[in-house]
């Protein structure tokens, strides 16, 4: 088994950032995402980046999209600049690694419940305005895809993580309207799988390997292994009867399953390595599978981004993954 995080970290040292991922996930590091920079830090301000066509600006309720004249507000020049900046910063530090690299940008209906239409209101609620902005999304992932893997030019298995924490409340109804009065109506199955698929397969396209990371309960997870997920990182403390299930068809099928067991704030009382050890193997053997057979397919990570705890616990918890995989390996 190998260990990996979910993305965000605290601070607002890029360098440090890297240089720590570097050293605490040797087998599977990724780009840091630090949102405690600012909005043009954050998970939707950095996907908002890498979207090919439209424009954006930054309004008190969030960021508002502005169309595609060509026309970028401040805020989204300054969030494009930012991600160029930390990519040099990754391929700097990159030299000479060889192996797996990760990368995580915010999936469709997450953008969708999150971003503002021109006129106001999320994309959400308006059918034409979120397929367009999936597909200028499943655009710029491919174009952001090839960009890594120029910069990291060792890494020889390049995942794409695409997070979608708001999609349970999507499918739910539960996103709120911009009057906060009322909630924007359900999207169903298909439409959402479709949608999320285009991104999905724009990943693979690039030859890079689709994953979908989700920590919101009610999340279903057969729904993004059918649009076309292969991998999928949860948080084990919410998952349902149906999750499990869901989980070991992943593994049967030869897909990752990324178990989010290291708390991502900082607890009472930390876990030890061998607590940790101990939840998987429960795991798997409620599972019925043996963790030889099955360890290649499994990824230890923090439940969620580790932004919200300090960066004491961020990089212990780092270090708590990679220690509880390679025992888990029998490193």
């Amino acid at each position: 088994m190998i260990a990996t995080g979910i993305g965000s970290l605290p601070g607002d040292d890029v360098s440090e950032a890297v240089r720590v991922v570097l050293g605490e996930l040797p087998d599977l590091p990724h780009v840091p995402e630090l949102p405690g920079r600012g909005a043009t830090a954050t998970m939707t301000g950095r996907t908002l980046a890498i979207v090919t066509g439209l424009d954006a600006d930054l309004q008190p309720a969030g960021w508002r999209l502005t169309g595609s004249s060509g026309s970028p507000g401040l805020d989204h020049r300054r969030a494009r600049s930012l991600l160029a900046q930390d990519l040099d910063t990754v391929e700097e530090m990159t030299q000479g690694y060889a192996g797996a690299f990760k990368v995580q940008v915010a999936g469709p209906w997450t953008l969708a419940a999150t971003v503002e239409r021109p006129r106001g209101d999320r994309i959400l609620a308006d059918h034409g305005a979120r397929r367009e902005l999936a597909q200028a999304l499943a655009e710029g992932v491919r174009d952001h895809a090839s960009d890594v893997r120029r910069r990291v030019g060792g890494a020889d298995r390049l995942i794409v993580q695409v997070d979608e924490p708001a999609l349970a409340a999507v499918l739910a109804g539960r996103v709120p309207t911009a009057s906060g009065y009322g909630r924007h109506r359900s999207v169903d199955a298909p439409e959402a799988s479709e949608t999320l698929g285009w991104v999905l397969d724009a990943i693979a396209a690039e030859g890079a390997e689709p994953w979908v990371h989700a920590c919101a309960p009610d999340t279903p997870l057969a729904l993004l292994r059918g649009a076309g997920a292969r991998g999928l990182a949860v948080d084990l403390d919410v998952l349902g009867a149906a999750d499990h299930d869901a989980l070991a068809e992943a593994v049967e099928a030869g897909e990752t399953v990324a178990l989010g067991v290291v708390p991502s704030l900082d607890p009472t009382a930390p876990p030890t390595d061998k607590q940790v050890v101990e939840r998987v193997l429960r795991w798997l053997d409620m599972l019925g599978f043996d963790p030889e057979e099955v360890g290649g397919r499994l990824v230890v990570t923090p439940a969620c981004g580790l932004a919200g705890a300090g960066w004491a616990w961020a990089r212990q918890a780092l270090a708590l993954a990679r220690t509880s995989a390679a025992a888990l390996d029998g490193r």
